[in-house]
C-alpha cells in the first residue's frame, strides 16, 4: 500500500518526506526540484510493541511499515500536460491514498508558485486538474460502454454507465469523484473498475510556521472550513519543526523539544499513523521470544486472511486461531496467565480480527 505526497511546488512536500523516510529527497527554494517520484519505507509508530516487549523480552522489535511516494509538483494545467503533469498524475494513479500538503505558512523567503500564501485556492487549482483528468477517464470508458448500455441491454454495462454519470455529474459540479456514494456491490465494484484520482481518499497536512504547530492558524481555519463536506481528513504539522526534531539524536532531546513546542507527539508520528488509518489498515501482533512483531493487515478481514499474511500456508491449512486481547496481556503479565484466567479466544474462520490482536494460528498443510 502506497500513499503519494502531492502539492504545488515549494509547499514543503520534499522536506516532510525527508522527515518520514529515511531517503533524502532534494529539498530546494524553487520549483519542480522534485522531479522523479521517489520511494520511501517508514515504520508506522505503535506504543503496543515496546510494552509487550517489556512483558516478553524479544530478541527484536519489528513494527509496522507502509510507503510514501514523494511526487513532482503539480501546477495548473497539468491534467493537459502542462509542467510535469503527464508524470505526476501517473504516479498518483499508482498511490492508493494522497497526501495533500497545503503552504499555510506567510515567508517572502520562500517562493510560491503563484505569488501569494492561498492553500484554498492552491487546493483548488489540484483538485481542478484531477478532477479534469477523471473526466477524461469518464468520458473515454462512456464510449466504450454507452451503447451496449443504451442499445445492446447489457446489464453489467448499463451499471456501469448509471456509474459514470453519477460521476459525470459530481466532477461537473467540481466535487470529486469520492463524494459519491453507491447502494450496491454491482455499483461498488464498477466504479472501482474506473481507477479514478480523486476517487482516492485524502488527508490535507496544512504546513505551518513553528509558532502555528501546536495551534493552527488563519490559514488553516480556511482549509478547514473549506473541506467540512468532503470526505477527508486534516492535519496540521511544521514540516520544517519536523526537520529540527529529525536532527537530534537521543529520545530525551526530541521529547524535551516537543514539550517546548506545546506538542504530546511529533507530527511524523501522527501523520504517519494517519496515512495508516486513511489506508484503512490495522494491525495484529505476534509476540514471541524471537521477536514482537506488527502485521499490517485490511479492517474488516477474517482470520485465515490475517493468517495468510505471515505465510499463504498458514492460510490454505487454517484450523483456528488463538487470540489475546491487548489490554488482557499487559493486565495479566504472561500468555501463560492469560490462558489460566481463561482470557484467551480461539476463534474459527468467521473471526474478524481486531486492530492489537495478539494473534497464534494453527494450521496444517
Amino acid at each position: 500500500m502506497k500513499a503519494g505526497i502531492v502539492g504545488l511546488p515549494n509547499v514543503g512536500k520534499s522536506t516532510l518526506f525527508n522527515c518520514l523516510s529515511s531517503a533524502k529527497a532534494q529539498a530546494a527554494n524553487f520549483p519542480f526540484c522534485t522531479i522523479d517520484a521517489q520511494l520511501g519505507q517508514v515504520s508506522v509508530p505503535d506504543e503496543r510493541l515496546t510494552r509487550l516487549a517489556e512483558i516478553v523480552k524479544p530478541g527484536r522489535i519489528v513494527p509496522a511499515v507502509c510507503d510514501i511516494v514523494d511526487i513532482a509538483g503539480l501546477v495548473k494545467g497539468a491534467s493537459k500536460g502542462e509542467g510535469l503533469g503527464n508524470q505526476f498524475l501517473a504516479n498518483i494513479r499508482e498511490c492508493d491514498a494522497i497526501i495533500h500538503v497545503l503552504r499555510c505558512f506567510d515567508d517572502s523567503g520562500i517562493v510560491h508558485v503563484d505569488g501569494s500564501v492561498d492553500p484554498v485556492r492552491d487546493k483548488e487549482i489540484i483538485d481542478m486538474e484531477l478532477q479534469l483528468k477523471d473526466l477524461e477517464t469518464l468520458e473515454n470508458r462512456a464510449k466504450r460502454v454507452e451503447k451496449a448500455a443504451r442499445v445492446g441491454g447489457d446489464k453489467a454495462a448499463k451499471i456501469e454507465m448509471d456509474v459514470i454519470d453519477a460521476y459525470r455529474k459530481a466532477l461537473l459540479e467540481g466535487k470529486s469523484a469520492r463524494t459519491v456514494t453507491f447502494d450496491t456491490e454491482d455499483e461498488t465494484a464498477a466504479a472501482k473498475s474506473l481507477f479514478l484520482l480523486t476517487a482516492k481518499p485524502v488527508l490535507y497536512v496544512c504546513n505551518v510556521d513553528d509558532k502555528s504547530a501546536s495551534t493552527g492558524n488563519v490559514h488553516t481555519e480556511r482549509v478547514a472550513e473549506a473541506i467540512k463536506d468532503e470526505d477527508a481528513e486534516m492535519l496540521v504539522i511544521s514540516a520544517q519543526t519536523e526537520a529540527d526534531i529529525a536532527e537530534l539524536e537521543t529520545y530525551e532531546e526530541k521529547h524535551m523539544f516537543l514539550e517546548d513546542m506545546g506538542l504530546s507527539e511529533s507530527g511524523c508520528n501522527r501523520l504517519i499513523k494517519a496515512i495508516y488509518s486513511l489506508l484503512t489498515l490495522q494491525t495484529f501482533i505476534t509476540a514471541g521470544e524471537m521477536e514482537v512483531k506488527a502485521w499490517t493487515f485490511r479492517k474488516g478481514w477474517k482470520a485465515p486472511q490475517c493468517a495468510g499474511v505471515i505465510h499463504t500456508d498458514f492460510e490454505k491449512g487454517f484450523i483456528r486461531a488463538e487470540v489475546i486481547k491487548y489490554d488482557d496481556y499487559i493486565k495479566y503479565g504472561s500468555e501463560a496467565a492469560v490462558r489460566e484466567a481463561g482470557k484467551m479466544g480461539v476463534e474459527g474462520k468467521e473471526y474478524v480480527v481486531q486492530d492489537g490482536d495478539i494473534m497464534h494460528f494453527r494450521f496444517n498443510v
